[in-house]
């Protein structure tokens, strides 16, 4: 499956960080209130009356309204006429019915007001759901209730609208700590962030808030302390506990020139750092913001499950009508039963548990894949990873550790020796981040060379660059470039199946070449092993040569590979496999596969570190690790699987439910209560919370 086109390797990369399309603001202190706040949006028109406060003080008032309604329950239960009648004991006083309404008025009124004033902004928005369900079952009992105190016939549900008030409450509150459950990862994320840094004005050391840190600024991290901002070490060494940012679980070795991400830990060593982000565009706050954008952000399985809850409502009031006629006006039962009937109807049919369904699983699975490295930009991308046929890999710094290391290199002219030769192509390559650039300049860094300076930089895509140095025209070139111009045969360079050559080229002549390598990741075999376990077929897409395309592939036992390709070709090759039926995914940098990235129907970025808004990619994974990626296609199917568990659960409670709430079993001698309706709407809303918790990566 290989072809052949005109490139070694991949072109040096002109930047290595990809902005965003947006500006991120978060900073240290706001961060957790809009984590609450912005993480349950999509939950607030379940809780009416609450938009405006933030979710810990929505559960403690769900609470609180909860211990008020349980005590005013008691007398109500036992002032009840047929709770008196059950017992077989009767304790009524003059005046004990009108007690019995007004203390039933407090609960209706207080506890109940969350689900009124739900019921209230469902209707101005037309979107009637389960808070004016439970408005209408408890308001038309009281109604009725109240109207037999004052000579209506019948007996009253005073004790049934209590008890369904109590248990509703229950259920909300149970819900919404599962909820917040869900989102403390997420919080835990924003309160990585340090409220204090070191920072240095020469030889002054002065404490100032992280909020306040500028590009540019010097500052100093303490053994054990938080890193306070993305920086770059300047001076000292030590290892970096980055696992609650990048899932990493070992400690990493950083030293002069490697970068440090907020919010990871130091451990044994002193660190003197140059700050290269404000704490609102840090690696972190653009992490949170992620997150809450992909928490938001609705699925095509979340808006079936919405259009599914919104049928649901419709179902349940006209089932309820429908119960109350026949049993009042066709089976000529009183009305007291008839309206018993209606309002078990409506409230054991709450599409609650179908509402949270996929919003409960959304909030906790980006949550817990954040922590582990792996960043949601679309929920439809990630649920589509179970459809996944064909894998395609970047071969550069994914299957491969992506440090080229210089292996030899030799002049082809006399006048010239390779030393000199080395010094001038590690010049040009310092302007470049490419792996095969930092391998040359860590080699003439090695033997202690003196790299000039160089003007009139160019980069020519996907064939190598050139520029101006020491009065001299150098370019540093793939072996494609050179058949193109027809300058040199490839094969003057002896090359190995597992070497990647780059030719230096002097005033338009070739003056020598430098072969490199670069070592296969230990995690590849297992990670393609793994995919091809799960039937998904493994391809290698590169620009390097054939000889180390094949090298590499044959080695980790892919199911193919495409040589040569320069990036623009990379988007032919994708659409090449979609027209083949494949259901392709393309890992990728984000910066020169962006348009295969694009293309494939999931792309995934791959090792962008710090850079972790890779535009044109629906996920982003932290690290380069392959396993990574093995991760990330498993967790999507145990997500989905989730998802579709608790709509099953859902739909299927109702479904059951409903005729039993009607009384289709009532000769049988089954007959549910609205309390026991609303027992068993709250118990199928705490299933799919648990459900949702039992998600792993």
């Amino acid at each position: 499956m290989h072809t052949h086109s005109s490139e070694d390797e991949k072109p040096a990369k002109e930047t290595s960080v990809t902005k965003t399309g947006h500006t991120h603001h978060l900073s240290p202190i706001s961060g957790k209130d809009k984590a609450d706040q912005d993480t349950h949006a999509n939950h607030r028109e379940h809780h009416g009356g609450h938009s405006g406060h933030n979710h810990a003080s929505m559960i403690n008032d769900f609470r609180r309204r909860f211990y008020v309604v349980l005590v005013l329950t008691i007398p109500v239960v036992l002032l009840s006429p047929m709770i008196k009648h059950w017992l077989g004991m009767d304790w009524t006083f003059p005046g004990s019915m009108y007690i019995l309404m007004g203390l039933s008025s407090v609960i209706f009124f207080y506890g109940g007001w969350p689900f009124l004033t739900g019921f209230v902004q469902e209707t101005k928005a037309r979107q009637p759901g389960m808070m004016t369900l439970v408005a209408v079952a408890i308001t038309v009992a009281y109604i009725y209730s109240v109207a037999t105190v004052f000579g209506l016939d019948g007996m009253d549900f005073f004790w049934e609208l209590a008890t369904l008030i109590l248990i509703m409450l229950l259920g909300h509150w149970i819900e919404m700590r599962s909820i917040a459950a869900s989102s403390r990862q997420l919080e835990l994320l924003v309160e990585l962030m340090p409220a204090q840094a070191h920072l240095l004005h020469g030889d002054h050391l002065m404490d100032v808030g992280t909020d306040t840190l500028k590009v540019g600024d010097m500052i100093l991290i303490k053994p054990g302390e938080k890193v306070p901002a993305d920086s770059e070490i300047m001076e000292g060494e030590s290892y970096l506990n980055e696992s609650m940012l990048t899932g990493e679980s070992r400690p990493v070795a950083r030293s002069q020139g490697d970068k440090l991400i907020a919010g990871s830990i130091n451990s044994n060593g002193a660190l003197k750092a140059k700050v290269l982000h404000a704490s609102r565009d840090s690696y972190l706050a653009q992490l949170v913001n992620l997150v809450q954008d992909a928490q938001n952000a609705k699925s095509q399985t979340q808006l079936l499950a919405d259009k599914a809850a919104q049928w649901l409502t419709v179902l349940a009031l006209v089932s309820g009508v429908v119960s109350f006629l026949v049993w009042y006006l066709v089976l000529g039962r009183e009305i007291a039963f008839a309206m018993e009937r209606m309002v078990t109807v409506i409230v054991i049919c709450c599409p609650h548990a179908l509402g949270l369904a996929v919003p409960l699983v959304v909030a906790y699975s980006t949550t817990l894949s954040a922590k582990h490295g792996l960043l949601i930009k679309n929920r439809t991308a990630f649920e589509n990873s179970r459809k996944i046929t064909t894998l395609v890999f970047d071969k550069t710094g994914t299957l491969t550790v992506g440090k080229f290391a210089v292996i030899r290199y030799e002049s082809f002219v006399a006048e010239l020796d390779k030393s000199e030769l080395l010094r001038m192509a590690a010049a040009l390559e310092s302007n470049s981040e490419h792996p095969i650039a930092t391998g040359i300049v860590t080699k003439a860094k090695e033997v202690e060379l003196f790299l000039p300076s160089v003007t009139d930089f160019k980069a020519l895509t996907g064939k190598g660059i050139e520029a101006k140095s020491e009065g001299k025209y150098i370019a540093v070139v793939s072996p494609g470039y050179l058949r193109e111009k027809n300058i040199l045969p490839v094969d003057k360079a002896p090359v190995s199946a597992a070497e990647t050559v780059v030719y230096v080229l002097v005033d338009g002549k070739v003056a020598g070449y430098i072969a490199l390598a670069d070592e296969v990741r230990s995690e590849s075999v297992s990670a393609i092993q793994t995919l091809q376990a799960e039937g998904i077929k493994t391809i290698l897409l590169t620009g390097d040569n054939t000889q180390v395309a094949q090298t590499v592939s044959d080695q980790l036992g892919m199911d193919g590979f495409f040589a040569e390709v320069l990036p623009h070709q990379k988007l032919e090759k994708i659409k090449e496999l979609q027209a083949r039926g494949e259901y392709v995914a393309m890992t990728g940098d984000g910066v020169n596969d962006a348009p295969a990235l694009a293309q494939a129907d999931i792309g995934i970025a791959v090792g962008s570190g710090s850079d972790i808004a890779a535009e044109t990619a629906g996920i982003v994974l932290v690290n380069s690790n392959p396993k990574d990626i093995a991760s990330l296609i498993l967790f999507g199917k145990a997500t989905y699987r989730k998802m579709i568990q608790n709509l099953i659960w859902a739909t299927g409670y109702n479904v059951i439910a409903l005729p039993l709430a009607a009384g289709v079993l009532y000769k049988a001698g089954i007959m549910l209560n609205p309390a026991m309706g609303a027992v068993l709407m709250s118990v199928s809303t705490v299933v799919v919370a648990i459900n949702a918790r039992l998600l792993k990566v």
